[in-house]
C-alpha cells in the first residue's frame, strides 16, 4: 500500500499556485542576488546532466528586457554539447546556509558511520554557537529556473559586454573566489576567474528565463511563468 504524503505536502505533479507575471517573483530575483552557485541541468538521450557553476544574475541587458542569466563554459565540455543539441535547460538556486546536525548514532564498529558531526561538538559552547550559525537561514525558499540557453557568438559585442559583467560579478575583495582552491596549490585562489571565465576559448552562456517553481522548506510550492518576450540580440523573441 502506498503511503500518502504527509498533509503538509501540496501535490506537485502539475501546476500548482500558478502566478503569471511580467516579472521575475522578487523571491527568486532575491535567491538569484544572493547565492554564490546554483545547478545547471542540460539534457542528454538519456539521463540528465547537472552541473555545478558560477553565474550571474542581469534583471536586463542592453541586449535582451528579459531577465537572464549568465554562464561561462567549456566549449568542448558535456553541457555544451548538450544544451547546443537542446537549448532546454534547468536550474536550481538556494541561497541558504545550513549544516548537518548531530546524529544519536552511538554505534562503534568500524563499519558503522559515527554521528555526523561527533556528538562532542555540542559539548564545546563555541562549536555549538557555530553550528548555529551556520543554521542561519538567508532564504527559505529554493528556486527551480527553466529556460532557454544560448552560446553567445564569440567575439561579439554582446560577448564581451556579458563577459565583462560576469567579471565583475565575481571579482572578490583579497582574491576570496569562495572556490575549493588554496595558497600553495599551484593555483591563484581568485574563484575561477582565469580558468573558467578569462581562459582561452571559453564560451560565454545566456540563459533566457521562461518560468520555474519556488518550494519552501514546509513543501509547500509555487509555479511562476513570464509573459512577454524580450530582446535577443536586438530582435523581439
Amino acid at each position: 500500500m502506498a503511503t500518502e504524503a504527509p498533509l503538509t505536502y501540496e501535490a506537485s505533479a502539475g501546476s500548482t499556485n500558478l502566478q503569471v507575471t511580467s516579472t521575475l517573483p522578487d523571491e527568486v530575483a532575491q535567491c538569484l542576488q544572493n547565492a554564490r552557485f546554483l545547478h545547471l541541468a542540460t539534457c542528454t538521450n538519456l539521463h540528465p546532466h547537472v552541473s555545478l557553476m558560477n553565474y550571474t544574475y542581469l534583471p536586463s541587458s542592453p541586449f535582451s528586457s528579459s531577465p537572464t542569466i549568465v554562464m561561462t563554459t567549456n566549449p568542448s565540455s558535456k553541457k555544451t554539447t548538450n544544451l547546443i543539441s537542446n537549448p532546454h535547460v534547468s536550474l536550481l538556486v538556494h541561497d541558504w546556509v545550513s549544516h548537518r546536525p548531530p546524529t544519536t548514532n552511538r554505534r562503534g564498529s568500524a563499519n558503522e558511520r559515527a554521528g555526523s558531526p561527533p556528538r562532542e561538538a555540542g559539548k564545546s559552547s563555541l562549536a555549538a554557537l557555530l553550528l548555529g550559525l551556520n543554521t542561519s537561514a538567508l532564504s527559505s525558499i529554493s528556486a527551480t529556473i527553466n529556460g532557454e540557453a544560448r552560446v553567445v557568438e564569440g567575439g561579439s559585442e554582446e560577448e564581451g559586454w556579458l563577459r565583462e559583467r560576469h567579471l565583475e560579478n565575481h571579482d572578490f575583495e583579497n582574491g576570496d573566489g569562495g572556490g575549493a582552491w588554496r595558497e600553495g596549490e599551484g593555483r591563484d585562489c581568485d574563484g575561477g576567474r582565469g580558468s573558467f571565465i578569462e581562459g582561452e576559448g571559453v564560451k560565454v552562456v545566456v540563459v533566457r528565463i521562461t518560468d520555474g517553481r519556488v518550494s519552501d522548506w514546509k513543501g509547500a510550492v509555487r509555479d511562476w511563468s513570464l509573459v512577454g518576450g524580450g530582446l535577443v540580440n536586438g530582435v523581439s523573441s
